[in-house]
């Protein structure tokens, strides 16, 4: 593939944003609402003030681009069994002390391909089975306006728009991007406010004003990462599950995946007795809850909350079987209709 007509750095126009006084500029992406002075970037690390303007540095530039299973977003309820390209660049509004991807999320490094909408979807249309684009690797509304345009482009060609996403977001800019938006895999952190402060650098309010949103317009599934060492994980899951349940539906899919110790945090690698009993506290809550990144017996299969009949098995992210799952996305024991998108 030629390399792309890449835009200089700090020259695409950022949106939300006011001009405040001395050249600087307010950034109304996301809840931090950074104050930029000129030639700064906000905490994100990716949006810059250039004499005055807003804009983005790294527009279209991509640090990972890879063919994945959908599954691997996670994604369960989302055609199943397909894959999709996923695409990713650097940095992140969020300063996640055991971020498990921290080599992209936390890093200023910026040597990569840069690609415009077009030719990102080029690539995409010429992946055989391929669904569309996930945002992914990093947190990808930082790069708000190429993710916008790319996602009007995916949409026109009738191909799919996932974003795994932080939800750090505020609401107008979320709202423009969601009419383009097929699925969401939104990380709630912790339901516990300290949590964000402590831990992430932020607050858990907007991201439940996010979920709200996401639920309201698109396919959404939600991934609680087991963290050790601040808290307790299980109340922690079961409280997040009953907020779900309760606010969106019992029918939102819940991720739990395993920590390990990664970046700045050293607390050990979450047990499997703990990621059992954080299973078992959401499913109290929720109809469909799956763990990850530790193999349990039957821990990422659906089954049908109506008969109990195995619907998806799925062994690692290559191994979906719909052994239960009719074309029209209903149990084939009982008939019962699924929360499934696109299970023909």
């Amino acid at each position: 593939m030629p390399p792309a007509k890449a835009n200089s750095l700090g020259q695409h126009p950022a949106q939300h944003w006011t001009g405040l006084d001395d050249d600087r500029v307010a950034c109304e992406l996301c809840p931090h609402q950074c104050r930029i002075a000129p030639e700064q970037v906000g905490k994100c690390g990716v949006r810059r003030n250039v004499g005055g303007a807003l804009v983005a540095d790294t527009y279209g530039l991509c640090a990972s681009i890879a063919v994945d299973p959908v599954e691997k977003k996670p994604l369960y309820h989302f055609n199943p069994g397909r894959p999709i390209l996923s695409v990713g660049g650097w940095g992140c509004n969020l300063a996640c002390r055991f971020c498990q991807n921290y080599e992209l999320s936390q890093s200023t490094f910026r040597e990569g391909r840069r690609l415009t909408p077009e030719e990102l979807v080029a690539v995409a249309k010429g992946e055989r089975g391929n669904l569309g684009v996930s945002f992914t690797y990093n947190e990808p509304l930082i790069q708000y306006e190429w993710v916008l345009d790319c996602a009007k482009l995916l949409s026109a060609e009738g191909l799919r728009t996932v974003l795994v996403t932080n939800g750090y977001v505020m609401p107008k800019p979320l709202e423009a991007l969601l009419p383009y938006v097929d699925a969401a895999n939104v990380d709630f952190k912790s339901f516990d406010d300290s949590f964000y402060r402590d831990m992430c650098g932020g607050r858990v309010e907007p991201v439940k004003v996010s979920l709200r949103l996401f639920h309201a317009a698109t396919h959404l599934e939600v991934t609680k990462l087991l963290v050790i060492g601040h808290g307790d994980p299980v109340d922690d899951a079961g409280r997040i599950a009953e907020w779900v349940g309760t606010e969106l539906s019992r029918d939102v899919p819940l991720h739990l995946s395993r920590y390990f110790p990664r970046y700045q945090w050293a607390s050990p690698a979450t047990s499997v007795s703990i990621i059992e009993g954080a299973a078992r506290a959401a499913r109290e809550h929720l109809s469909y809850v799956y763990v990850g990144n530790v193999s349990i017996p039957g821990g990422s299969d659906t089954m049908c909350p109506g008969c109990g009949g195995l619907v998806v098995e799925r062994s690692g992210f290559l191994g979906v079987r719909r052994v239960g799952l009719t074309p029209a996305g209903a149990c084939a024991r009982c008939g019962l209709a699924l929360p499934f998108k696109g299970a023909a």
